[in-house]
């Protein structure tokens, strides 16, 4: 039997709301009885997204939001985070290891490395001025006992 389930947040891009996006998504995941490296994973992608989204995002300040969706299709997580602020100029040079936009505030530019390495699939979008969205797709390994509907 199928099994599927979606949900959406919006919150203001402001660093406190980190912390809240990633036990979300977490919590919303545990439904497949993720194994504990699994759920870490998810949780760090979630916070690099997410905090890419507000620091890079929008100007210190700037009001702003980020959007969240997480959506379950058996044992695959798709989870989409977007901003609707200031884009990135070219993609490829930000997924690159190392390059950041924000030395000054000790960025490691790690975040997309990061990404690609815990996610089977990274996928990115962004428009200058419009702002950037991020796709993150992961099969889990779930208890094979564990019924789903319950």
């Amino acid at each position: 039997m199928a099994f599927h389930n979606k949900m959406e947040l919006r919150f203001k891009a402001k660093s406190e709301n980190e912390a809240f996006a990633r036990v979300a998504v977490a919590s919303f995941v545990s439904q497949l009885d993720p194994d504990l490296e699994q759920l870490t994973d998810i949780k760090t992608v979630v916070s690099e997204a997410v905090t890419n989204a507000i620091i890079h995002g929008y100007e210190e300040n700037e009001a702003g939001w980020v959007f969240l969706s997480t959506e379950i299709n058996d044992n695959e997580v798709t989870i989409i985070i977007r901003d609707e602020g200031q884009g990135i100029k070219d993609i490829e040079q930000a997924r690159q290891p190392l390059f950041t936009t924000k030395p000054e505030m000790e960025r490691s530019g790690m975040g997309f490395t990061i990404m690609e390495n815990f996610m089977d699939h990274v996928e990115v979008s962004s428009e200058e001025g419009k702002g950037t969205t991020v796709k993150l797709v992961k099969k889990l390994t779930t208890n094979p006992n564990q019924a789903l509907c319950n």
